[in-house]
């Protein structure tokens, strides 16, 4: 079997939080046991249930509380690498910075300030990926915050014909939260980023009101869609997620 590799994209700075004492992800929160841990062990423990072992934080610089904090990943048992954010363009170029170590590697994405149920649904993704020929399969549960999400439209057929991204589509009830893909989405995302950077050198898409924004990983899903990739999916429709790096999820609970 081809080797997996967990990505964690973690170059943000948080402002959306205001002033943090660390990297908002080794924020320290508490399970309904309280039990204290830090938002992004959440996301190492769901790797290690699907046996996705290898990791790489993606960081910028300054984030070295990270690294000091999980060193090697010994005390979680998995082996984390780190590596330094060159573009801070946003998500899809965090994770591009890892294209020369796992160019040739089947790709698990985890954001590691989401909490997500079920907790094992990297098994199913990676059972999705390898007894199928999608270039990249998504990890679906319903949602409602549908102004500050990526959304999905299916088609009559169950598949998925589009990404919305943080539109007033409030017909849309599901949205994705993590994925797993083949180097064949690793290769296009790889060029996808190259020429978009090279057309918008300050790394910002135009929307059609003529606003700017940064470009979201939902972006080059999209375009994967459009150019023929085959996008696959699960859909957990008991599952949820809470985006714990943003200020209205901070206080919700996962159960």
């Amino acid at each position: 079997m081809m080797n997996i590799v967990g990505l964690i994209p973690a170059g943000g700075s948080a402002r959306r939080l205001g002033k943090l004492p660390c990297s908002k992800e080794i924020f320290p929160i508490a399970d309904k046991n309280g039990r204290v841990s830090v938002i992004s062990s959440n996301l190492i423990s769901y790797f290690r249930i699907a046996e996705i072992l290898n990791l790489f934080f993606i960081i910028r610089k300054g984030k070295w509380d990270i690294p000091d904090y999980f060193g090697d990943g010994t005390d979680m048992n998995v082996n984390i690498g780190y590596l330094i954010m060159n573009r801070p363009f946003g998500t899809p170029f965090t994770v591009d910075q890892a294209y020369p170590f796992v160019k040739d590697s089947i790709v698990a994405l985890g954001f590691p300030d989401i909490v997500f149920k079920p907790e094992d649904a990297f098994v199913s993704l990676k059972a999705k990926l390898l007894d199928g020929k999608a270039d990249i399969v998504l990890g679906i549960v319903p949602h409602k915050e549908f102004l500050s999400t990526d959304m999905i439209e299916f088609n009559q057929s169950g598949e998925i014909q589009d990404i919305i991204i943080k539109q007033n589509r409030p017909d849309l009830k599901y949205g994705w939260f993590t994925a797993l893909w083949r180097p064949s989405f690793t290769e296009f995302m790889h060029a996808f980023l190259s020429d978009f950077i090279n057309r918008n050198p300050e790394g910002l898409i135009r929307n059609k009101d003529m606003s700017e924004r940064e470009l979201y990983f939902g972006d080059v899903i999209r375009s994967a869609l459009n150019n023929n990739l085959t996008v696959g999916h699960i859909v957990f429709e008991e599952g949820r997620y809470i985006d714990l790096g943003t200020p209205s999820s901070v206080y919700q609970k996962l159960d």
